[in-house]
């Protein structure tokens, strides 16, 4: 008999440089999810029983295979993503080292036991401890912006804490995705341990449907709420970060050449596809028109090309609809009163996802480049006339992510940050905190809940359990069984002995309290 075919469905790699498919990766089967969840509990149930000691330092093993490999992996990244290979290297390949290299240090201390202290009189007939159990299979749902840096800054600590992982990486970068499963192979982690499974949201949708322990899903607002509904459905807990509209305060006293400096690389750093990306910029008046010269003419001096150009300093956007997104985004800010200083033009000479960095001013809070992610390399710039205007505006967002303030004063700088609205707030620096393996990310309002990096992050890899031993075990308690007019006299004294206040009150109180807990019960 002849052999039959059987059709395999693929997904492509595709050069956003370009536009040309770079390979094909087999996708997975929404139907498989079940036997590959099976596979990721049975993995999961012998990683949990590993001292977390040697969990962490199986960290270590992973992080020398990617040091090994980080041009390989560094290739992967500039070919799907479209970044310039400095920004595969910074942005991603530090950030999934340095993720690794410190839950590998710290991951067994962050999750060592915890003494629970218990101040009252009742309580301290008690001992109490916490202790951090793994949640089970974690489902990650990740996005392509970062291919490597997010998930794995999410596999990292769950594997620390004695998860498995399925991780749906984006079917913008397969490749990249496919490099995550190997790491952890070629590392020594155990089969099934991390999955990684390939496709759009229809396999997203079965890995939720297959109802793993928990989800972390990073990417938009329309995809995590229809995310959140499906996790809410099974009682499935989640962490979402749904991007941000982040705002960039410079105040009249900040350094102007350093500001710009961080504003237009904040803006176009990965052509301004980023979560934490400089989305809504407000400057002081007084120094609002040296600073727009500033920005545009560093913007100026910005080379655009393909990532694997040395010399590029903004890549491409990842797809055409991106493209003419932004064309739109500008359309309507020029269309509502604002002013386009450089740039505004896709750059179809250069390749199909090219869009040239721009500056636009006089941008008004009512327009969609301050009311919706952008996710691209536009500047938009508000002045205000004070700092607490621009407060008053950063705040004015249904997004909280990010934010950075810019002034000459770190204590006044401090100060405003503690009145944004925001998960994470830099002072004099924007974005790079994600870097930063202590520091938690994440945010709330349209920006999601939950928290991804340091042992915040950890957190959400964890059931904590609370144990309680009891330090007087041949006694009854005072509040068991049988009641009567008595015991309700003695409960009464307890109250007052324990809440009374005065000193006088508590000693007058003593003696009923002491019969509450010596009572006869009668049983």
């Amino acid at each position: 008999m002849a052999a039959t075919a059987i059709p395999v469905e693929t997904i492509p790699s595709i050069d956003p440089a370009t536009g040309k498919i770079l390979a094909q990766f087999e996708k997975t089967q929404p139907s498989a999810l079940t036997e590959i969840l099976a596979r990721a509990r049975a993995a999961q149930s012998a990683w949990s029983r590993v001292p977390i000691e040697k969990r962490c330092l199986q960290l270590s093993v992973l992080r020398d295979c990617m040091m090994v490999s980080r041009d390989a992996l560094a290739d992967a990244v500039v070919a799907e993503a479209g970044k310039p290979r400095v920004e595969a290297l910074f942005a991603d390949i530090f950030v999934a080292l340095d993720t690794a290299q410190y839950f590998a240090k710290s991951g067994a201390r962050l999750l060592r036991p915890e003494r629970v202290p218990h101040h009252s009189s009742a309580g301290k007939a008690k001992s109490g401890r916490l202790v951090f159990e793994p949640v089970g299979v974690i489902g990650i749902i990740s996005s392509w912006n970062y291919p490597l840096a997010i998930p794995l800054s999410q596999i990292i600590p769950a594997v620390a804490a004695g998860n498995a992982v399925i991780c749906k990486t984006s079917d913008f970068t397969p490749h990249c995705g496919a490099l995550i499963e190997k790491l952890f192979a070629d590392a020594g982690f155990p089969k099934n341990l991390v999955i990684v499974i390939q496709g759009g949201g229809e396999v997203g949708q079965s890995l939720i449907d297959a109802a793993p322990d928990k989800i972390m899903f990073t990417g938009s607002v329309a995809t995590g709420r229809r995310v959140a509904e499906a996790c809410a459905k099974k009682l499935i807990p989640s962490v979402l970060e749904l991007g941000g509209k982040d705002a960039m305060l410079v105040l009249a006293d900040a350094n102007l050449e350093v500001a710009a400096s961080a504003a237009v690389w904040g803006s176009y750093t990965n052509c301004g596809q980023v979560c934490l990306s400089v989305e809504r910029l407000f400057v002081e008046q007084a120094v609002e028109e040296k600073f727009l010269t500033l920005c545009v003419e560093k913007t100026k001096k910005l080379r655009l090309g393909p990532g694997s150009d040395p010399a590029t300093d903004v890549g491409p956007l990842i797809r055409p609809q991106h493209v003419q997104r932004m064309s739109d985004l500008v359309a309507d800010a020029v269309a509502r009163g604002a002013r386009v200083l450089c740039g505004g033009k896709p750059r179809a000479d250069l390749g199909p996802n090219f869009f040239e960095p721009t500056v636009i001013a006089g941008v008004k809070s009512s327009m969609k480049l301050f009311q919706e992610e952008t996710f691209g390399p536009i500047l938009a710039i508000q002045s205000v006339k004070d700092s607490e205007e621009a407060i008053a505006r950063a705040n004015d967002s249904t997004f909280a992510l990010a934010a950075s303030v810019w002034t000459g004063d770190t204590k006044r700088g401090q100060a405003i940050a503690a009145r944004l609205r925001a998960g994470a707030v830099m002072v004099n620096d924007a974005i790079s905190y994600f870097g930063i393996a202590e520091a938690p990310h994440g945010g709330c309002g349209a920006s999601g809940w939950g928290r991804t990096h340091g042992r915040a992050g950890l957190l959400e890899m964890v059931q904590q359990k609370y144990i309680d031993v009891d330090r007087l075990p041949g006694m009854q308690k005072p509040w068991w069984y049988r009641y009567g007019s008595d015991v309700e006299r003695s409960a009464d004294a307890f109250l007052k002995f324990e809440f009374g206040g005065s000193f006088g009150a508590k000693l007058r109180n003593m003696r009923g309290a002491l019969k509450t807990m010596f009572r006869d019960h009668g049983l």
